[in-house]
């Protein structure tokens, strides 16, 4: 069995656990069922998810079998939040990304085999409990003294917090004991903000007569700038395709900052240690190069969205830039990348200088004519020389797309309506 508790400890990936050397033990002396959890607060996972996803197929790959919970009933609750009450959704609503999120877990776990990953709902179990059933057998074990000590309900006392968001710690301490009772589930992790909510279910657990069992946190990912992990100038960076493309989502973990991809690389990839310290060591030598950048766009990337797409994104990474051909982009791909550039639509072709200036690579028709002059003007990485040129229909990709450059790296796209 892998030493699993040594590589989480030097990836970074555990902030707080019950006691450490019981936790090393459970890990490193035979196979543990174990559970994280994911509430339907959306019809995908983002970016943000993926440290607790990629950590359960860590403990997988280790030996250890995995519980995927998909929260059906907590998901209608919703875990408080410091900002106010939620906005609470339909059950059809959340049913639905129940399953969006099913199979979205799909691609990082293995389903078969001696350790194989079961998904499991907590609607199962909780839809059949009766209030009473819920008072008297959960509610009983919990000290309301206890629960207001939290910090997000702490935070939330002044300005009002629902009875309903104040119980999402019993359904979730009452989740952890109806795994540890249906399937011998022994850890729970999550990130550190649930650390409360888990520690209430370990309680919980022996507050019933069960266990012992064990839990720890990650850490919640930041960055260095202060701005929200997972998010870019257009939102969240989302695992589904259609609300992120690969294209977006591979172009996410280019930009990471220079002062926050070791610690991504650490997080998120599955490269050895001596693999990662020499990655370090080669970006700290060549930042500009962006490596450590690189490799992670094209690991993560790959294990989302597979080999094919990926290929396609660092495909149009580098034709776009007049370093591959753009003609082997798929539609789709063109498209996606257009898009997040900055995509300008026109039901007929005008001349260069008036593409230039829609699409916003300069401010003004003369400024236009100045860069066809001065030779910074490309229409699909082909320099053009005349001021007065209009792109022939012929030069269309996929008979839609043109890809106007100004200069080496600011580039726009121009869809033809059709």
């Amino acid at each position: 069995m892998t030493d699993v508790t040594d590589d989480l400890q030097w990836r970074g990936l555990i902030q707080d656990s019950t006691d450490l050397d019981d936790l090393r033990k459970l890990l490193d002396t035979g196979q543990t069922t174990f559970y994280v959890g994911f509430d339907p607060t959306a019809p995908s996972l983002h970016v943000g998810h993926l440290v607790q996803v990629l950590t359960a197929r860590r403990l997988q790959l280790a030996g250890h079998r995995p519980l995927l919970l998909v929260g059906g009933a907590t998901g209608q609750i919703g875990d408080p939040k410091e900002g106010g009450e939620r906005t609470l959704n339909t059950p059809e609503t959340v049913a639905g990304w129940v399953e969006k999120i099913h199979d979205q877990l799909a691609p990082f776990v293995s389903y078969t085999g001696d350790n194989a990953a079961t998904v499991v709902n907590n609607l199962d179990w909780t839809s059949e409990m009766s209030v009473i059933e819920f008072l008297r057998d959960v509610g009983k074990h919990f000290p309301v003294n206890r629960m207001l000590a939290r910090e997000v309900v702490r935070a939330r006392l002044e300005s009002g917090i629902s009875f309903t968001e104040f119980s999402y710690q019993l359904l979730q301490a009452n989740d952890f004991f109806e795994l540890h009772r249906r399937h011998g589930c022994a850890l729970q992790f999550g990130g550190s903000d649930q650390w409360g909510n888990i520690t209430a279910g370990v309680d919980y657990v022996r507050r019933r007569g069960e266990g012992p069992v064990q839990a720890f946190t990650t850490p919640l990912v930041t960055k260095a700038d202060g701005t929200k992990f997972g998010k870019s100038e257009g939102g969240a960076i989302w695992l589904d395709p259609a609300l992120t493309s690969p294209y977006a989502f591979y172009q996410f973990w280019l930009n990471a900052d220079d002062r926050d991809v070791s610690r991504y690389v650490r997080y998120f990839s599955f490269r050895s240690h001596e693999e990662i310290v020499e990655l370090e060591k080669a970006t700290a030598e060549r930042p500009a190069a962006r490596l450590a950048q690189r490799a992670l766009a094209e690991e993560l990337t790959t294990l989302v969205h597979g080999e094919e797409e990926t290929r396609q994104v660092i495909a149009a990474s580098q034709a776009l830039f007049g370093r591959g051909s753009l003609s082997e982009l798929t539609p789709a791909t063109l498209r996606s990348a257009l898009g997040e550039a900055g995509l300008v639509r026109v039901d007929e072709l005008p001349p260069v200088a008036v593409l230039l200036k829609e699409a916003g690579l300069v401010a003004s028709l003369n400024e236009a004519r100045r860069a066809i002059t001065e030779g910074g003007a490309y229409v699909n990485n082909e320099r053009v020389s005349d001021v007065e040129a209009v792109v022939s229909p012929d030069a269309l990709l996929h008979g839609r797309f043109l890809v106007l450059r100004r200069g080496k790296r600011t580039f726009a796209g121009v869809e033809l309506q059709r």
